[in-house]
């Protein structure tokens, strides 16, 4: 594609060289560059892109693309200077792949939990409706039966466009895709035209990157802020920050709720470690996905599709046939009638929402055995968050490694230990090896007990001094109980 139509409709403050130039491909490592590419020079969070624009020239890149030129100049290479290269790269992606996100159906759910269950179902039940569809998720990208690994909640925005354009070849009509807080601010919905938007809830996460929970939440409310006249935004109006998101939003504003006002009105019936039985829209259905949490997901579910323009019955119907995502309240049985839970919950309230549920369902006899830890090199302020919580729901808690990273397990496990006070520390263990922690939480375990395994879901992978090791909370509990 020329230079010149990639560069459509993107603000420019100085061009030096010739735009009637062949672009192959657009690269922002300077490491991927080859001849003929376009190289994108953006200010990140550890690297400055500007550092390694010669390296991308020496390796054939016709232009550069960037907020501050170069001293020198060379002739024979395009520079093009913005304001915000991060913001342009958005642009010029969907530019070169020809605006795929305009030939099809993109919704997009943000929030801080909840985003990849309500991606998968809606991917899941449009699939069941007969729709070809894609999903872009913390779990996989997947196009139609195609899975692709993914390596970020919502990856850079060259590789967004690439798959959605891979999408609309392939036939999709709609796709799903999780938008974290960083994509936002990260620019890398750029370019993107969403036919709808969908806010689960939010409370403290990412804190390490955002700073303040302000910020955190300007972040969310800034996707909202982008919709299009043509889009819907819709709403959880039960969080006191539902509201907050369409406040400045051009889409059309719908809401859902369990508790008050909303477009979409879902009433929980009884639930089980089975399902959930509710009324949503005064149309009573069983679903097979538990807890209070689940029901919220399966009301924003039904609150999209409708404003996707299917039938209410039709829709019913398909969500009460549909199981959770990978990871997420994933039951597995001993033979000796244990029960345990795998769940990716791995913020405060993810964490309190699991717990509660399982409470509420579990029998008087039955005892709370939580395995849980926190991400090394994240939000620090919700270690003794989550350790906390985890001592007062549970009857047992062992603390273990998370993902550490780049920091020192013990560490990480000493600043969990200050949320716990006097009086509960006596039901908390420390085991750092997490199969270990495991193993354990399985032989203290007596007959009907719920052993939850928290943090980390569908991850199957342990992240240790920059190297991921393969690890599965499912495989390992599963061996522990046949063990």
């Amino acid at each position: 594609m020329l230079l010149s139509d990639i560069l459509y409709k993107i603000s420019l403050q100085t061009v030096s060289g010739k735009t009637d130039l062949e672009i192959s491909a657009i690269e922002f490592d300077s490491r991927k560059v080859q001849k003929g590419h376009l190289f994108v020079a953006i200010p990140g969070t550890q690297v400055d892109g500007h550092q390694y624009i010669e390296k991308a020239i020496d390796l054939g890149a016709s232009a550069i693309l960037c907020e501050r030129l170069p001293e020198t100049l060379k002739e024979q290479v395009t520079y093009i200077q913005v304001e915000n290269s991060a913001k342009a790269m958005g642009l010029a992606a969907a530019n070169f792949y020809e605006q795929p996100s305009q030939q099809l159906q993109l919704v997009g759910i943000t929030g801080t939990n909840g985003k990849t269950s309500v991606a998968t179902l809606l991917f899941n039940l449009f699939r069941k409706l007969g729709y070809k569809c894609g999903l872009l998720s913390t779990v996989q990208n997947q196009i139609e039966d195609e899975i692709i690994d993914s390596t970020h909640t919502t990856p850079d925005s060259v590789s967004i466009n690439k798959l959605l354009q891979e999408m609309v070849n392939k036939g999709c009509g709609f796709v799903f895709m999780e938008v974290s807080s960083h994509a936002v601010v990260m620019e890398r919905i750029a370019g993107l035209h969403f036919a709808g938007g969908i806010f689960t809830n939010i409370t403290q996460d990412h804190l390490d990157f955002h700073e303040t929970f302000k910020n955190y939440i300007a972040a969310k409310k800034g996707f909202f802020d982008q919709l299009p006249k043509t889009a819907f935004a819709l709403t959880n109006t039960d969080d006191k920050n539902g509201k907050v998101m369409l406040q400045n939003t051009k889409a059309t504003k719908e809401s859902y709720s369990l508790r008050g006002v909303g477009t979409f009105k879902g009433k929980i019936l009884d639930s089980g470690l089975f399902g959930i039985q509710m009324t949503i829209d005064e149309q009573e259905v069983w679903f097979k996905l538990i807890g209070r949490f689940n029901a919220y997901n399966l009301l924003a579910v039904y609150g999209a599709a409708i404003l996707l323009e299917e039938k209410p019955e039709d829709i019913l119907t398909e969500l009460s046939q549909l199981t959770p995502p990978p990871g997420r309240f994933q039951q597995i049985h001993s033979a000796d009638g244990k029960v345990g839970i795998v769940d990716y919950a791995h913020t405060p309230d993810a964490l309190q929402n699991v717990l509660e549920t399982i409470n509420d369902l579990r029998e008087d006899i039955q005892q709370v055995i939580t395995v849980v830890g926190c991400g090394g090199n994240r939000d620090k302020g919700k270690r003794p968050q989550m350790a906390k919580i985890a001592a007062e729901l549970s009857h047992k808690v062992i603390m273990t490694s998370d993902n550490p990273r780049n920091e020192e397990p013990e560490a990480i496990l000493k600043d969990m230990q200050e949320g716990i006070s006097i009086t509960k520390r006596k039901k908390v263990l420390s085991i750092v090896d997490r199969r270990e922690a495991i193993k354990t939480a399985v032989m203290l375990a007596n007959e009907g007990d719920i052993i939850l395994v928290a943090g980390k879901g569908h991850e199957d992978y342990q992240e240790i001094k920059g190297v991921k090791q393969h690890f599965d909370d499912r495989e390992e509990l599963l061996a522990a109980f046949q063990g």
